[in-house]
């Protein structure tokens, strides 16, 4: 899908959907109706109604497939940004283990990814074009400067450890994140579905060729059906793009503990 279908506000996406749906239906009678008068009909009469069953199940097999890895790629995104934000935050509470001046540059540190993240990496992802090259440097700072730490007491050394492990976590989280970001359903789903939606027009329209009023209702009742589907895959396709996207909220709530 085009990357300007992902990014419209979910009313447009859906007038796209249905408009497009509804135009494909209208299409595919039309050309039945062209073709009924042309020595068509007798063969048009030879095709049994059953063989909607079978489409409409194999086409339902497909929304399926393919909405579970929608589905999947949505829950590891916010998982993803869930685990971000509480390595982030677990490592600001060890933080106060140690005298103010460490504790104030590892939360500058923290303050100074999560900026980066939410204006710079965030809309990246949303364009698909963020990728694990992009070092976050204030987080490598920060995991730096944990390991620079001098503990001076037993507790300082726990805390350090758990300073690194969770910083440690924070990266694999974003990580994560941005191979995340790269998902979406494959040109060849969308074909797929699209080929497997037009069969059940076409044989909806070939069955009722003989009564119009009966094919338009049934088409449009289908039709309405189909696009629901697409426009509930599509929205949540993509994770971090679109209205429904995977935002950095998470993230932002740990910023206000960094403003001391």
């Amino acid at each position: 899908m085009s990357v300007w279908v992902h990014s419209l506000p979910l009313v447009w996406m859906a007038l796209v959907v249905f408009a497009f749906t509804y135009v494909t239906a209208a299409c595919i009678h039309a050309v039945v109706l062209l073709l009924a008068p042309n020595g068509w009909a007798r063969s048009f009469q030879a095709v049994s109604p059953g063989l909607l069953s079978p489409l409409g199940t194999i086409f339902g097999l497909f929304v399926a497939f393919v909405s579970v890895q929608v589905w999947s790629d949505s829950q590891a995104a916010s998982s993803a940004v869930m685990r971000e934000a509480s390595a982030l935050r677990a490592a600001l509470i060890l933080a106060a283990s140690f005298p103010k001046e460490p504790e104030a540059n590892l939360r500058a540190l923290v303050h100074e990814h999560i900026t980066e993240a939410a204006t710079r990496e965030w809309p990246m992802m949303a364009r698909q074009t963020a990728t694990l090259s992009l070092t976050p440097q204030p987080l490598a700072e920060a995991v730096r400067a944990a390991l620079a730490l001098s503990p001076n007491t037993a507790g300082q050394q726990i805390a350090q450890r758990e300073i690194v492990s969770a910083l440690e976590g924070a990266l694999e989280a974003r990580r994560q994140r941005i191979l995340i970001s790269k998902s979406h359903v494959s040109f060849i789903k969308w074909a797929c579905l699209f080929l497997q939606a037009s069969c059940v027009f076409a044989v909806i329209a070939i069955v009722h060729s003989g009564n119009r009023a009966a094919a338009r209702v049934t088409l449009a009742i289908v039709a309405t059906g189909v696009a629901a589907a697409v426009l509930l895959i599509l929205a949540h396709d993509e994770p971090f793009t679109g209205e429904i996207a995977v935002g950095p909220q998470p993230l932002l709530q740990v910023m206000p503990e960094l403003a001391r």
